[in-house]
């Protein structure tokens, strides 16, 4: 595995369509190979996700987990879960404040709005069908690693702006209110 470099907002891979891949193409070497580094990549840099576009290849490819990671505390656990060519649909049309940051956005963090619960439906790493429900802040998560495939970042849906922070700042100022919401959310969907 290879640690790949980060893309960071300016970059023009990440405002682009990424493209969908094939059985054939997925279970190829390179695409397998591709998954191995994102996972890499992810752990080294605590993120809880990471898709195919922050690591300059402009493909359907995230990875998600989150798994005592220090830079997000509050959110629930999530198993490491690769989603190839992902179809992301709401399942209700309520949403909850998430606060985010990324990988590509370095040192800031913002309170997006993101949809409550979500029908996620994707490949795995292997080509085999995943087709599943999220909620809450797992459903959030998922949101914003999709969102980096149709090439927006979480700041494109920032409703107000005065919400955007340092992450020092973030946990200076910001960090405790977050987690109460963060706790209510965790109680209500489980996620």
């Amino acid at each position: 595995m290879t640690l790949r470099k980060i893309a960071t907002i300016g970059n023009p891979v990440l405002r682009q369509l990424a493209r969908t891949l094939s059985q054939s193409e997925l279970s190829s070497p390179p695409m397998q190979t591709l998954i191995d580094d994102m996972i890499a990549t992810m752990h080294d840099a605590d993120g809880a996700g990471i898709a195919a576009p922050q690591v300059y290849e402009s493909v359907q490819i995230c990875v998600i987990e989150i798994a005592k990671n220090p830079r997000y505390p509050e959110r629930p656990s999530i198993p490491l879960t690769v989603l190839v060519n992902p179809v992301l649909t709401p399942q209700t049309d309520e949403t909850f404040e998430h606060a985010e940051g990324c990988l590509s956005v370095p040192n800031l963090r913002a309170i997006v709005p993101r949809f409550c619960e979500i029908r996620v439906q994707a490949w795995d790493h292997r080509g085999e069908n995943l087709d599943f429900i999220a909620k809450g802040l797992t459903a959030g998560v998922y949101q914003h690693e999709i969102d980096h495939l149709q090439g927006q970042l979480f700041l494109d849906r920032v409703q107000n702006t005065k919400t955007i922070t340092t992450w020092a700042d973030f946990d200076r100022f910001h960090r405790a209110a977050f987690a109460e919401t963060a706790k209510r959310i965790v109680q209500r969907f489980g996620q």
